[in-house]
């Protein structure tokens, strides 16, 4: 394993402690949910809908290796809740190179200045993880 710092831009103490937690609880936005890589607790974050190219939806870091990429990476899977309604998925990241650079590319012009910031910090697509989201059927009940 890497100890090398990993490129994160790491949200500030107001976005992180009061922001996210209200934005997650209104319900009015889509929660990430995943394990933790090393508590194994569920942990949530904010992050607005899942990023939509070629009838594919992706799970696009624009702040680089964010603990909920190192998360989802470690477990593979997760869940997407909006307004109450839990969706499992299974995630498979997309590794950097034609493909990912694509994705990343259509990610920034889509989202415009609400992530410049961002790829200003860390301008290499190669530092924003990208993640395929699979729904995972539920089970069924004969």
């Amino acid at each position: 394993m890497s100890t090398a710092p990993q490129p994160y831009v790491r949200p500030g103490f107001v976005v992180a402690h009061l922001v996210n937690p209200i934005v997650a609880r209104l319900g009015g936005t889509v929660v990430l949910t995943v394990h933790g890589r090393r508590s194994g607790k569920p942990i949530t974050v904010p992050l607005g809908r899942p990023f939509a190219l070629d009838r594919v939806q992706y799970l696009v870091s624009g702040a680089g290796v964010t603990h909920w990429a190192r998360n989802l990476r470690a477990g593979g899977s997760g869940e997407l809740r909006l307004r109450g309604k839990s969706e499992p998925f299974r995630a498979v990241e997309i590794e950097p190179g034609p493909e990912h650079d694509r994705i990343v590319a259509a990610y920034r012009i889509a989202q415009g200045r609400t992530v410049a910031g961002f790829f200003q910090a860390i301008p290499n697509p190669a530092d924003h993880p990208v993640f395929r989201v699979e729904p995972i059927a539920p089970a069924r009940k004969d």
